[in-house]
């Protein structure tokens, strides 16, 4: 590979493409990254991370009412937006200087830069350089969606909502999806009115309706007001600053910010991908085989610009796959199957499996086991608010081939429980093994 700079050129600085970057070092690959924006990708910088810290900032407002029935005087307490936003920002730095660090222990020359694909074997930076690669990785992820209506860029999207200077009085959240629903339980706790429209009939659609269903009550009940059949026409800013959002049914809402999250776009925009050949699907994402490889054999593509699974432990594994195939002397695929998932509510979701639509259209014999019930911690608060865990069965021997809950903690309490289904276990294995008391993750051994 003497007439090529670099053994492997990767786009992209995200989870896929910094895993696929140090594990292709590691066989041995002189490996090379451009990342345009700030290494880390969504998931570190404008995602996951600090999604989930704000997520955890906003939860003080309910556990600091509910510390007085367990003899807390909370008397006085404030929240200040600009400290949360303020120590989230520095986390994601320290994070962002950790996989730098991690790439240059690895021996990864990063070029921060925007790299525009023009050959098969060949990349050229913003700053004029041409660079000739054996392989090269796209990796460049996905983009908030934003539609095409008139004063559509007076809203923000996920992007920019960590970095507001200050938390508006009234929020609109546009969409139905995992953001949409996360930032309305952030928002709505740290003291923000609270509004989500969808133009659909239900939010969440590959989640299990029942799960979805509660939470949607949950949300109303504490405070969110949720508009299903609510397409946006038009936005418009008015001489004060706040917005006025029309519906395409002629309603008018009046805000001081609306975030749209209405799903993200693979980006492949810019990208020099079609100049080349490389066959993309209706929506930008790149078409891969089963190994990552375009149509072009020297150019492969991992993570949510591929619009496989947009999550960030798939990217990684792709990321990985890849590098192992290609320069590790190791050839494996990604299995999709049993991926699980959380939805960071209030209350939180978490998933795994087919929901129980799905497993009535896949199999004849199916059973569905469940249990509601109030955690320990709500009863002494007195909220009422409950949990709902639900398990889903198939066949003679009950395998079980979904498990989905919503209450306080599912995502914790469902990744230890997914090997259970992954492995394919039946119900029984469930009920032979002994409670853990006193739990919530008890009562996924004792359903009935």
């Amino acid at each position: 590979m003497a007439d090529f700079d670099y053994d492997l050129f990767v786009i992209g600085a995200g989870s896929g493409g910094v895993r696929a970057s140090r594990i292709a070092a590691s066989h041995g690959a002189r490996v090379a990254v451009a990342e345009e924006h700030r290494v880390g990708g969504t998931c570190v910088i404008r995602g996951c991370v600090p999604k989930k810290l704000l997520v955890y900032g906003s939860h003080f407002a309910e556990d600091l009412r509910d510390a007085k029935r367990f003899g807390w005087n909370t008397e006085g307490a404030t929240f200040d937006w600009s400290v949360l936003r303020d120590n989230v920002a520095a986390e994601v730095n320290r994070l962002e200087g950790l996989y730098g660090q991690t790439l240059g222990n690895n021996k990864v020359e990063v070029f921060r830069d925007r790299a525009i694909v023009t050959g098969p074997n060949s990349v050229q930076l913003s700053s004029g350089r041409d660079i000739k690669a054996a392989h090269i990785l796209i990796a460049t992820g996905a983009w908030p969606s934003v539609p095409d209506v008139p004063g559509a860029g007076h809203g923000i999207t996920s992007n920019e909502v960590f970095s507001l200077p200050e938390l508006p009085k009234r929020a609109v959240i546009a969409g139905g999806g995992y953001i949409a629903n996360e930032f309305a339980g952030i928002f709505n706790e740290l003291g923000v009115e609270v509004k989500l429209v969808t133009h659909g009939d239900r939010v969440l659609r590959s989640y299990d309706d029942e799960i979805v269903d509660r939470l949607v009550d949950l949300s109303r009940q504490k405070g969110i007001d949720i508009h299903f059949h609510f397409g946006i026409k038009s936005v418009t800013k008015q001489d004060n600053g706040t917005l006025l959002i029309e519906g395409d049914h002629g309603e008018v809402i009046e805000t001081d910010l609306l975030l749209w999250a209405i799903g993200r776009t693979p980006h492949t925009v810019g990208v020099g991908l079609e100049g080349v050949g490389v066959d993309l699907g209706k929506d930008g994402s790149v078409k891969v085989s089963d190994d990552s490889c375009t149509n072009i054999p020297s150019i492969y593509a991992v993570g949510d610009v591929t619009n496989r699974a947009q999550l960030t432990p798939i990217a990684i594994r792709e990321g990985h796959a890849f590098a192992d195939t290609v320069f590790g002397n190791n050839p494996r695929t990604v299995d999709y199957a049993c991926i699980p998932t959380a939805v960071f509510s209030n209350p939180p979701i978490a998933s795994v499996g087919v929901t129980e639509a799905e497993a009535r259209a896949q199999y004849d014999d199916v059973k569905v086991y469940k249990s509601d019930f109030r955690a320990m911690k709500n009863v002494l608060a007195d909220r009422n608010e409950r949990a709902l865990y639900k398990m889903i069965v198939a066949g003679p021997t009950e395998r079980v081939v979904g498990l989905h809950l919503i209450g306080p903690d599912s995502g914790e309490i469902l990744q230890a429980a997914a090997i259970a289904v992954k492995a394919g276990l039946t119900k029984q294995a469930f009920d032979d093994t002994v409670a853990l008391h006193p739990s919530m993750s008890e009562e996924l051994v004792l359903m009935k």
